[in-house]
């Protein structure tokens, strides 16, 4: 295949995040919550793999038709942000207005994350929350805490959109990369599991998709924390 197919082999790969996200809205129309989210796994997959073969068959240059930037943007926005926040808003877990006060913060907060030119940092992470709601999300299905508790994590996850704290991106950031790289792959196997068994996975398996959660989400932050090239005195 010329290098010319290959990179158009590739929008068209990010281009499926376009059904597969009405896959999911369909499924979270009629309430089934595990099959979303499974969807929104696929989906996550193929978000995953479409950036680094875009890179290796240099999609810019062979095929710069399609802006596969924006045609990402428009998918990950759909896939991470909308349908989350209308599983969260429809399934229960927030009633009354902690519901309204949610996805308005989700919807809202996101649209304006994602066209922030300083969204990215010089070592390929990300500045401030990355707007991920379908792991998020997913994890709350998962775990079913409090509706304060849920409240409180979405607005201080929101608020961290528009700081400095850094957030890493599991296949860019290459400061521990073999490890993030792990875990990303870990909790993607973790949460298909989980939305698989209707979120009756087990407490072990909650538990491990609640640290690889954790790890996810902290790990930039450690990063900023913890001086690049320190050494452990024996």
């Amino acid at each position: 295949m010329n290098p010319r197919l290959k990179a158009l082999s590739v929008h068209l790969l990010t281009a499926s995040g376009a059904v597969l996200s009405m896959f999911a809205m369909l499924a979270a129309v009629e309430g089934n919550w595990s099959l979303m989210f499974l969807w929104l796994v696929v989906a996550l997959i193929v978000d995953g793999i479409d950036g680094p073969l875009a890179r290796r068959f240099d999609v810019r240059k062979n095929w710069p038709t399609y802006d596969g930037v924006l045609m990402d943007l428009i998918v990950d926005y759909l896939t991470y942000v909308f349908i989350p926040a209308f599983a969260l808003f429809k399934s229960g877990l927030l009633p009354g207005w902690t519901g309204w006060l949610a996805i308005i913060v989700i919807c809202y907060g996101s649209v304006i994350y994602f066209a922030d030119t300083r969204m990215k940092t010089k070592d390929k992470s990300f500045a401030g929350f990355p707007a991920c709601w379908n792991m998020v999300v997913l994890v709350l299905f998962a775990t079913q805490p409090g509706e304060m508790v849920i409240l409180m994590v979405v607005i201080l996850l929101t608020i961290t959109m528009f700081t400095n704290l850094k957030f890493i991106h599991p296949v860019r950031t290459s400061r521990w990369y073999e490890v993030s790289l792990a875990v990303c792959i870990a909790w993607i196997a973790l949460a298909g599991w989980a939305a698989w068994w209707d979120f009756q996975e087990g407490p072990i398996a909650k538990w491990l998709l609640v640290l690889t959660s954790l790890y996810l989400c902290l790990a930039g932050i450690a990063q900023q924390i913890i001086p690049e090239g320190i050494r452990r005195v024996r």
